[in-house]
C-alpha cells in the first residue's frame, strides 16, 4: 500500500502549494467591502492584474491536483476496505467534485476583471461591475465551494479512520476541521486555508506511518469429496 498512500500525500502537497500560491495572488485583488475608488484605481492604473491573471491560472492547476488526492485516496481506502460505508464513500466523491467545480467558477468570477485588463481588455472598469462580479466569486467559493471542502473532510476523515489509516487523536482533529469549513459563515480568506491544513495533515500521516495492508480474504473451504468404495 505504500504506492497510492505516497501518491496520495505528494499529490496533496502539490494540491496546497498550488492552492496557497493562488490564494495569495487573488487576494490582491480589490475586496467586497472595498470603496469604489479602489476598484476604479486598482483596473484604471493595472494595479496588479498580472499577478491575480497568473493567479486564475494556477486554480486549475490546483483543481487538477486535488483530483488526482482524492482518486489516490479513494484508491487507498478501496484497497484496504473492499466493502466502505456507501454513504460516506459516495458523499466524498460528491463533495470533491463540488468543491473543485464551485472553486472553479468562483475563481473565474472574481478574476475576471483583472484578466480582461491583464489582456488588453478596456481600461476603464464600472466599478459596480466589477464589485457584481466579485460578490458572485466570493458566494461561489464561501458558500458552496467551502461546504464541498468540508463533507469531503468530514467523509474522507470516516473513512480512514475506518481503513485504520488515522488514528483517533488525528480523526477528531480532521471531524473539527470538517465541521468547521461546512458550518462557518466568514468569507474571511484565511477560512480557505482549512482544506490545506487538513491535507497536510493527511499526507504526513501517511508518509510517517505504514499504511495497513488490506485483510485477507478467508479461504473457502473445499468440499470433501466421497469416494466410492470399489468391490473387492
Amino acid at each position: 500500500m505504500k504506492g497510492p498512500a505516497r501518491i496520495a500525500a505528494y499529490s496533496g502537497f502539490v494540491f496546497v502549494a498550488l492552492f496557497v500560491a493562488a490564494l495569495v495572488m487573488l487576494r490582491r485583488s480589490p475586496h467586497l467591502d472595498d470603496p469604489d475608488g479602489t476598484f476604479t484605481a486598482f483596473y484604471a492604473h493595472g494595479g496588479d492584474t498580472l499577478l491575480t491573471a497568473i493567479g486564475l491560472y494556477l486554480v486549475p492547476l490546483a483543481g487538477i491536483a486535488f483530483l488526482w488526492h482524492m482518486v489516490a485516496l479513494r484508491s487507498m481506502l478501496d484497497t484496504l476496505t473492499p466493502r466502505p460505508s456507501g454513504m460516506a464513500h459516495g458523499l466524498n466523491l460528491l463533495a470533491g467534485t463540488v468543491f473543485v467545480t464551485m472553486l472553479f467558477a468562483g475563481t473565474a468570477a472574481i478574476g475576471a476583471v483583472a484578466f480582461s485588463v491583464a489582456r488588453g481588455g478596456p481600461g476603464s472598469i464600472d466599478p459596480d461591475t466589477a464589485r457584481a462580479l466579485t460578490a458572485v466569486g466570493y458566494g461561489l467559493v464561501f458558500v458552496f465551494a467551502v461546504r464541498g471542502a468540508g463533507m469531503f473532510v468530514l467523509t474522507t476523515t470516516t473513512l480512514l479512520r475506518n481503513g485504520r489509516v488515522l488514528s483517533l487523536p488525528e480523526a477528531v482533529v480532521g471531524w473539527l476541521l470538517g465541521a468547521f469549513l461546512l458550518i462557518s459563515v466568514t468569507n474571511n480568506p484565511a477560512a480557505l486555508l482549512v482544506l490545506p491544513l487538513w491535507v497536510l495533515l493527511v499526507g504526513v500521516a501517511l508518509l510517517l506511518r505504514h499504511t495497513p495492508d488490506p485483510e485477507p480474504a478467508s479461504p473457502v473451504p473445499t468440499p470433501a469429496v466421497e469416494h466410492s468404495k470399489e468391490p473387492s
